[in-house]
């Protein structure tokens, strides 16, 4: 396997420092930092991205998360080992991801599952979070990132 070419933030250096900076802030809500590893999982899952499911599963792993939680991710809705708030999340998080897919992209009911366990600024970290693994998915999916080779 070999990438179409290097990665475009690599590239473009100007454009690292913003995406970074973005990913810290949607991190600095006070959520827990699996959940959003999970977020960034299920999100990379679902756009076919194999250099970021490979750095999601390797950041759980460093969390400690279980063989259970990490491989299920993509089984949420059928899986014991999340709860409440994580499954909202994941709804949401997936909602987010394929707006395309439904005509209400991000139904009420999805939305106010998730305000039910989040207040408005880890809504927004959830949201941004989406959105950077949305961005980084974009970015090598295209280019053939090698998993495990940045």
């Amino acid at each position: 396997m070999e990438a179409r070419m290097k990665n475009p933030a690599a590239i473009v250096p100007a454009a690292m420092k913003p995406i970074m900076e973005l990913m810290r802030a949607a991190q600095s809500q006070g959520l827990p930092q699996e959940l959003m590893e999970m977020i960034h999982l299920r999100v990379s899952q679902i756009n076919g991205c194999g250099f970021c499911v490979d750095t999601g599963l390797k950041n759980l792993r460093k969390l400690g998360e279980s063989d259970e939680r990490i491989g299920l991710v993509a089984a949420w809705r059928e899986a014991p080992y999340y709860t409440g708030a994580e499954r909202a999340a994941l709804e949401l998080a997936e909602a987010s991801t394929r707006l395309a897919d439904r005509a209400d992209a991000v139904s009420d009911e999805v939305w106010n599952n998730a305000a039910d366990h989040f207040d408005e600024r880890q809504l927004a970290s959830i949201l941004l979070m989406t959105a950077v693994t949305n961005l980084f998915n974009r970015l090598n999916a295209p280019i053939r990132q090698i998993a495990g080779s940045w």
